[in-house]
């Protein structure tokens, strides 16, 4: 009884990315991505920077995800 217990408390093993999609290697399939429309890119941004710790968190998050504000709308 003790046992049972102890293995569903025991935290399951977890990997990074590890969300059994396979992972798109062949450069062909990654040129298929089609381009965010601005607004979508605009509720991306205020999605980043509500969950940002600071701002530079913000822009880094922002830059990783290809859609950092242009010189112009900041």
């Amino acid at each position: 009884m003790l046992g049972e217990l102890a293995r569903r408390l025991r935290p399951k093993p977890r990997f990074a990315y590890s969300d059994g999609m396979p992972t798109k290697s062949d450069p062909g399939e990654i040129g298929d991505v089609e381009p965010l429309t601005d607004s979508t890119a605009s509720q991306a941004r205020r999605v980043v920077a509500a969950y940002a710790n600071d701002a530079d968190e913000c822009r880094m998050f922002l830059s990783m995800l290809g859609i950092a504000p242009t010189k112009h709308e900041t």
